[in-house]
């Protein structure tokens, strides 16, 4: 079954960095582990900004990646795919949701992994995504970021 898990920005941390820079901090964490990524976004503003910020956001170094579109990811695939589509099923080891709905192809990952911004009416949001997935069963954790 899915594991869920919500990364929590205290307002410390989110003064500091964004929800797209903790989502490439992620993405790098998980493709370390030879895992590959889809990120979740909601719109084509967030996909731009999450685009370049894993060109940038360690020194030195990028993120293989791609941004979802009409066409399947060419070979070999990216460590991270950004879209608002289902992916592949390649991609089924990691999902970041940066979107403020549930997708309803969640349940193929084995992780997904929720941010939960400093902003009163984005945590609203995310209460409520951890109250379904809670009371649908599955396995929650919570992570608080404080910098």
């Amino acid at each position: 079954m899915t594991r869920i898990d919500f990364y929590i920005l205290g307002d410390a941390f989110a003064a500091v960095t964004s929800h797209v820079m903790t989502a490439c901090k992620l993405c790098d964490k998980a493709t370390a582990t030879g895992k590959r990524v889809f990120v979740y976004v909601p719109d084509d503003n967030v996909a731009a900004e999450l685009d370049g910020t894993l060109w940038t956001f360690r020194q030195g170094s990028f993120i293989a990646h791609e941004r979802q579109a009409d066409k399947a990811p060419e070979e070999p695939l990216p460590a991270v795919l950004i879209g608002r589509d289902e992916p592949p099923a390649a991609y089924d080891g990691v999902m970041i949701n940066l979107g403020l709905d549930i997708p309803p192809f969640f349940s193929r990952f084995e992780r997904v992994l929720e941010i939960v911004d400093a902003n009163p009416a984005a945590r609203q949001g995310s209460r409520d995504r951890y109250k379904f997935y809670r009371d649908r069963g599955y396995e929650l954790a919570t992570h608080n970021l404080n910098g």
